[in-house]
C-alpha cells in the first residue's frame, strides 16, 4: 500500500480525531450473500489518533495478506471483537435483521476486550464508523459510510476481521459436511455449491429460506 493510498484511507480518522474524538470504531460484516452458513461481523477500536493497520477492503486482499493481517489488526487494536448469527436466525428474522444482530455482537465484545485491556483508562467509542448501514439499537454514534471497507482504514479493518472469521469457520464446517465444496466457495451460490445441493440435499447449516426456488 503506498502512502498516499493509506492517508486516503486515514481520511475519516483524522477528521474524527480533530473533532476531539479519542477512540473510534469500525464496524462491517461478511456473508450476507451465501446460500449456506452465518452472517458474521467485525468490530475494532482503534485510537483516533492511530496507530492504524495497512488494512484495505478485504475483497481487494489475498487470503494470505489477510490472514496476515487478521492478527496484526488484533495486535494494534484497543479493542476487537466478531459477532455471528448463524443460519437458523437467518431463517427465522430475515439476513438484514440476522446482519444488525451479528453487528451489535461484534461490538459488545469488542467493547468487552477494550474494557479488558484499558481498565480505568478505557472510555467508549465516540463514534462507530458502518459500511453502507444504520444499525438499529446500537447505542453509540454511528457514521455510515457508503463503500466504507474501501475508505476507511479502520471499516476495513473491521472487514477483514469479518472476513476471515467466516473463511476459517467454513473451512471448519467442509470438514463436517464433506461433499458441498464449502471451504471452495465459503457457501456462495456456484454451480458446483447448486449441483452438490440437488446431489446431497441441503445440510444443517444451510439457509433454507434463500433454496425456495432450488429443485
Amino acid at each position: 500500500m503506498t502512502d498516499e493510498r493509506f492517508f486516503e484511507l486515514t481520511a475519516y480518522e483524522r477528521q474524527l480525531a480533530a473533532d476531539g474524538i479519542v477512540m473510534i470504531a469500525g464496524l462491517d460484516e461478511a456473508g450476507r450473500g451465501p446460500l449456506a452458513g452465518p452472517v458474521a461481523a467485525g468490530c475494532v477500536i482503534f485510537r483516533s489518533c492511530g496507530p492504524f493497520p495497512k488494512a484495505d477492503d478485504s475483497k481487494k486482499l489475498s487470503p494470505k495478506r489477510r490472514e496476515a493481517l487478521f492478527e496484526e489488526i488484533k495486535n494494534m487494536s484497543e479493542g476487537w471483537g466478531v459477532g455471528l448469527a448463524d443460519n437458523e436466525e437467518i431463517d427465522r428474522i430475515n439476513i438484514l435483521q440476522a446482519t444488525y444482530l451479528a453487528m451489535r455482537r461484534a461490538v459488545d465484545d469488542a467493547i468487552a476486550r477494550a474494557k479488558e485491556k484499558l481498565k480505568e483508562s478505557f472510555v467508549l467509542p465516540g463514534t462507530v464508523l458502518v459500511d453502507h448501514v444504520h444499525v438499529p439499537g446500537l447505542k453509540l454514534k454511528q457514521l455510515s459510510v457508503t463503500h466504507g471497507d474501501a475508505l476507511s482504514v479502520t471499516i476495513g479493518a473491521a472487514s477483514i476481521l469479518a472476513k476471515v472469521t467466516r473463511d476459517r469457520l467454513m473451512e471448519e464446517y467442509d470438514k463436517i459436511y464433506p461433499g458441498y465444496g464449502f471451504a471452495a466457495h465459503k457457501g456462495y451460490g456456484t454451480a458446483a455449491h447448486y449441483a452438490a445441493i440437488r446431489e446431497l440435499g441441503i445440510s444443517p447449516i444451510h439457509r433454507r429460506t434463500f433454496l425456495k426456488t432450488i429443485h
